[in-house]
């Protein structure tokens, strides 16, 4: 949601009435052009700063969304200092830099800046922890076991839902090598495990693991062989997750399914049932990873056999320039064919076109850089536990409008609706007094 701050002076009546128009006019005029995938509400917003956000009338706004969990550095970012010895440049700056020399290229090509953000992506995953590998600070034995487990790979897409995509088809490919029989891709068995409430994008495949009915239904049938448990629920594992599985995939922590988070006996439990059967396990970390949680990952400080093979990404990782990327351990990323120049066996399980393409990546190491210091990491840990005691009265101070306790970590964080005529009186008066006539 969008949050009114302090709207502008009322303007004369006359005034008002024309800008409302003009806005009106240009909102009807869109909208014979343009297909829209929500009700918007009657504003047009102009620019941005920081947290809040302006429309076109001068009304100013605290932007609850931050682009649905994306603007990790804020709109219109500043210059800022990066540590003690070097100034980093700010978002703009690193735009323009890079579009002078390069914006895109195909990826059956080397470009610096993707190689660069690719192995940036692997240091700090080695630092804070994940895919594996124990946080640097956390453990005395973490370096050897970075040696003897070996290197991560990446692997770029355009957005959360084309990461998702590429995961599922490596999850297929993965078990077509780990059972030539065929039991892990005949489409007669389940191939893919997912979970209630979960969230992994709106192309088919990412759609047809988003197991919830509001976005399945109307684009049914979807992509066969998908079987959905209910999170965490260990007993029902073994039953859920068999020899015919390939691939499962989970948020550790939900955020479009509640702030839902996976309990780390569950995820240990999965984890182990995996390895079992020789399933891929993806954790989708589009939503609350990337520092959203204080961490890096929002598994990497678990133990390490709680940890996935493959790890999706997007939304903050280039402050809204569309990029997605898939994480994996070595050991997946060797049972992944790379075909010859002329045919590369990866392009053609997830196509090439924009994929890590010099413009996005040299942005997504600038914003990978900045969200890692750890000024960074501390802000998001103490912004935490102010909103979690903050949303903490409000629990208490209206009973009949929300239920605690407070969910999630870090920066996601919610508490339920209770669901009363009262509660959807409240949020549609709330609605009407944000937004202008």
């Amino acid at each position: 949601m969008i949050s009114t701050l302090n709207p502008i002076t009322k303007p004369k009546i006359n005034r008002l009435f024309k800008r409302n128009h003009s806005r009106r006019n240009r909102i009807d005029t869109w909208s014979k052009s343009m297909l829209t995938p929500y009700a918007r509400p009657p504003i047009i917003l102009s620019h941005g700063k920081g947290c809040k956000v302006w429309d076109t009338e001068g009304r100013e706004y605290l932007d609850f969304t931050a682009g649905i969990a994306v603007n990790a550095l804020g709109h219109a970012d500043e210059q800022g200092k990066l540590n003690s010895l070097v100034y980093c440049y700010h978002l703009a700056q690193v735009m323009y830099k890079q579009a002078q020399k390069l914006v895109h290229c195909s990826n059956l090509y080397h470009n610096d800046q993707a190689g660069e953000l690719a192995s940036t992506l692997v240091d700090m995953t080695k630092q804070f922890g994940g895919l594996g590998l124990p946080p640097l600070a956390n453990s005395s034995s973490a370096s050897t076991d970075q040696e003897t487990l070996g290197n991560h790979k990446v692997f770029f897409a355009n957005s959360g839902a084309e990461a998702n995509e590429g995961a599922l088809k490596f999850a297929r490919k993965v078990g077509k090598i780990e059972d030539p029989s065929g039991n892990k891709h005949e489409l007669v068995n389940f191939q893919e495990v997912c979970f209630t409430n979960a969230f992994h994008g709106r192309t088919f495949g990412a759609l047809s693991v988003t197991s919830q009915p509001k976005y399945q239904l109307p684009f049914a049938p979807l992509i066969p062989g998908v079987k959905p448990g209910n999170l965490n629920d260990i007993a029902a594992l073994p039953e859920l997750i068999t020899s015919n599985t390939c691939g499962v995939i989970v948020e550790p922590i939900q955020g479009e399914g509640g702030i839902l988070e996976a309990s780390e006996d569950f995820l240990r439990a999965l984890r182990h049932r995996c390895h079992q059967v020789k399933a891929a396990l993806i954790y989708d970390e589009i939503q609350c990873g990337l520092g959203r949680t204080g961490n890096l990952w929002a598994h990497g400080s678990l133990p390490t056999d709680c940890h996935p093979d493959i790890l999706t990404m997007a939304k903050p990782l280039a402050n809204g320039v569309p990029i997605g990327a898939v994480m994996m351990r070595d050991q997946i990323a060797k049972k992944i064919a790379v075909g010859p120049f002329s045919c590369p066996g990866i392009a053609i399980m997830v196509p090439p076109l924009g994929k890590g393409a010099p413009l996005q990546t040299a942005i997504a190491k600038h914003v990978l850089e900045r969200i890692c210091e750890e000024s960074f990491m501390k802000q998001v840990q103490g912004s935490s536990e102010v909103l979690k005691k903050e949303l903490g009265r409000l629990v208490d101070k209206y009973p009949s409008l929300l239920a605690g306790p407070v969910r999630g970590k870090g920066l996601i964080l919610g508490v339920e609706l209770v669901r009363t005529a009262c509660c959807c009186s409240a949020v549609a008066n709330l609605s009407s007094d944000s937004y202008p006539p």
